[in-house]
């Protein structure tokens, strides 16, 4: 039987441990597990502990930790993705799919053709909910590590990180399996909109290179799954044995 997995947003450690108020109300107000219920915490340092609920109340939550192991390695291919701002669940449906996929960051790109636009406290709102949509990916898939979800960004700003390969979306292209094996990638992925024609030549000239995924345009949410599945298919921790 599989153990209920929970992201501890604080360090943990062997032995009896306090967790924190939302936490301890999603337990036990939401699951409703009880007393002697075993679970799996990990808290994002790359470590899974093990043990069991020794205290149950409505605000407060105490597990007893008995174990202590390395939890799921991280891909070999650090991914930083870069994802064209979009509406609601498109955005979502992105980062939780990047997350599953072994991105190791996340940055939404502001462009030209956005149709979303926050500020301040809706966008701090926003970096929140996107945070635990990662958190809750990571929940399922097993990964021990949060991928750090950056602030949205400009794309001017963005193409100026350094990644051993750095490619951008395009129809007409070089497939992925034309270059040669990075360590780091970051992949650019423009919006509902797509990229315009002086953004994609601002990446040019910033080292981005055009890849193409297949024979059909896909939508900016489909595209980071396939972009993703691909690049550890060939470089990541999908290939067999790894």
């Amino acid at each position: 039987m599989r153990l209920s997995r929970f992201f501890i947003d604080t360090p943990l450690s062997l032995g009896l441990q306090q967790l924190p108020e939302a936490s301890a109300h999603y337990i036990s107000r939401v699951l409703r597990l009880n007393v002697g219920a075993a679970v799996q915490l990990f808290d994002g340092s790359g470590t899974e502990y093990r043990g069991e609920l020794a205290e149950v109340g409505k605000k407060q939550v105490a597990v007893t930790l008995r174990e202590q192991f390395a939890g799921l390695p991280e891909s070999k291919l650090h991914i930083h993705l870069g994802q064209g701002l979009s509406r609601g669940e498109r955005m979502d449906w992105a980062i939780q799919k990047a997350t599953e996929l072994g991105a190791a960051e996340i940055t939404p790109i502001i462009s030209e053709r956005c149709e979303v636009r926050l500020k301040d406290e809706r966008a701090d709102k926003r970096l929140t909910h996107w945070r635990q949509i990662a958190i809750s990916a990571c929940e399922q898939c097993g990964r021990s590590v949060i991928p750090i979800i950056h602030p949205p960004t400009p794309l001017q700003e963005w193409i100026k990180l350094e990644a051993e390969l750095k490619l951008v979306l395009h129809p007409v292209a070089e497939p992925l399996s034309a270059h040669k094996p990075p360590a780091t990638l970051a992949f650019l992925i423009g919006p509902e909109g797509g990229l315009n024609d002086a953004e994609i030549g601002q990446a040019g000239s910033v080292g981005f290179q055009p890849a193409r995924l297949g024979p059909r345009v896909l939508r900016t949410e489909t595209a980071p799954a396939v972009a993703l599945s691909l690049a550890q298919h060939l470089w990541g921790d999908f290939q067999p044995g790894a």
